[in-house]
């Protein structure tokens, strides 16, 4: 009887418990006194840490007139010397690479030039070379006969010496003679290698998007060593590349890891990661490795996409400093500072000696508009660094390619770009070469 009078009790309490909460319904909300502020403000851009910009001189290396750009910014370091190019820009000629972007499919390889010839790979697996004057040499489609065209998006492009070497989201390694396009071998490695190779005294190094380093014979594709790393449990299609410089290379993982190895064995010298990210934003969670690493003068600078930008002695791994900023892309170091695309779109001018911030430029970035009563969205993406001609010059997707005074971060000029950049631009002999979203490539001078 105890038991079951308990339970018929407990609804009673229920309702009154139901009572009071509804009681308190009715009472007026306190309103606290004091300023309102968005509770998300400063979360892109970081201004509540960022300093006053200033206009800070520079000197800059001389003008270099280069007959090649071999790798991701140029070298197997990820950096090259100052580029000449004379502004302002016209447009040249412009030259169909293959399928552009599309809902499923992305173009993330930029052109690297070598003998003459400038290659490209589309939003799917086509390879094209194209001479300086805009004519087309030869194409080849590197998707696998079991696999159907545009079952896979994504990959990059590195030539050095007599091949030209491709990766692809099928999960392949291939080295093409560049003056054929003809296939000289193919090499499989069980997972995606979206990011750029890089070549070094006759060794192809990459990392394949499930964590693992690969060294590989540039001659015939054998595997010479290969060490495994963390799984990253997501990754950014077009993710980076190791930097190779003074018997060692930098290997940058999609688990946030940076590790260094000795080039001819690949036994680790030291190990270190580039965590943390911007408080609030969901992309925090991903821990890729989107600034390459660039080895400069015993440093390497890399960056991931959420907002960390660390530099490290090259040979101890020791961390000379954190900034709170990420990078989209490799830095670009010249005159004692660092020109970084941060993942705060913004340009910025940091010191490379400290990692203080100098000057930041903002950039487009979400755009909310209304176009026949709807509501249109556009996230614009923006590619660079790269310093030529006396400028900083960004390439972005809204349609512009934007030219930054490097000594104060001053907007000095615009060139449009018909469909919208898709990766970083290179410079070449005096012109500017670019691929855009419609799957063009454009030769400006």
């Amino acid at each position: 009887m105890w038991g079951a009078a308990a339970v018929r009790q407990r609804p009673g309490i229920a309702a009154a418990v139901l009572l009071l909460a509804l009681a308190a319904c009715g009472d007026r909300d306190v309103i606290l006194r004091g300023e309102r502020e968005e509770v998300r403000a400063g979360i892109e851009s970081g201004a509540a840490d960022a300093q006053a910009d200033r206009a800070a001189p520079i000197s800059l290396p001389a003008q270099v007139n280069h007959a090649a750009w071999t790798h991701r910014n140029g070298t197997p370091e990820h950096r090259i010397d100052h580029p000449a190019l004379r502004l302002p820009l016209e447009p040249v000629w412009s030259a169909s690479i293959g399928t552009g972007d599309t809902r499923k499919h992305r173009i993330t390889a930029a052109p690297v030039i070598s003998g003459g010839r400038i290659f490209t790979l589309d939003a799917r697996a086509l390879v094209t070379a194209h001479s300086t004057d805009g004519a087309r040499l030869w194409s080849v489609d590197l998707t696998p006969h079991a696999d159907k065209p545009g079952d896979a998006s994504g990959g990059a492009l590195t030539v050095a010496g007599n091949r030209l070497y491709v990766t692809t989201g099928f999960g392949a390694l291939y080295a093409l003679d560049p003056a054929t396009g003809a296939r000289v071998w193919e090499q499989k490695l069980d997972a995606a290698v979206t990011g750029s190779v890089t070549v070094s005294e006759g060794v192809v190094y990459t990392v394949s998007r499930d964590g693992r380093a690969w060294a590989l014979d540039a001659g015939d594709g054998r595997i010479r060593w290969e060490q495994a790393g963390v799984t990253p449990q997501a990754v950014v299609t077009g993710g980076a590349g190791p930097a190779v410089s003074d018997g060692l290379v930098v290997f940058p993982f999609g688990s946030g890891d940076v590790v260094t190895m000795l080039k001819k064995n690949g036994i680790r010298l030291w190990q270190a990661g580039v965590s943390g990210g911007r408080l609030g934003l969901a992309r925090s969670n991903i821990s890729d490795i989107t600034g390459d690493p660039v080895i400069d003068r015993g440093r390497v600078y890399i960056g991931n996409q959420a907002g960390k930008l660390v530099a490290f002695d090259l040979r101890s791994g020791a961390r000379l400093w954190t900034a709170d900023t990420g990078a989209m892309g490799p830095v670009w170091p010249a005159g004692g500072s660092l020109f970084v695309l941060s993942d705060a779109t913004e340009l910025l001018r940091l010191d490379a000696g400290t990692g203080e911030r100098i000057w930041g430029a903002e950039l487009p970035g979400f755009v909310k508009a209304r176009r026949r009563s709807r509501v249109w969205t556009q996230v614009y993406t923006h590619y660079g660094p790269v310093l030529a001609g006396g400028r900083v010059i960004v390439a972005s997707d809204d349609g512009l390619i934007r030219f930054f005074d490097p000594q104060s971060g001053a907007l000095t000029g615009t060139t449009e770009l018909r469909g919208g950049a898709a990766a970083a631009p290179v410079v070449v002999g005096g012109r500017l070469y670019i691929v855009s979203e419609r799957g063009q490539l454009h030769a400006f001078q």
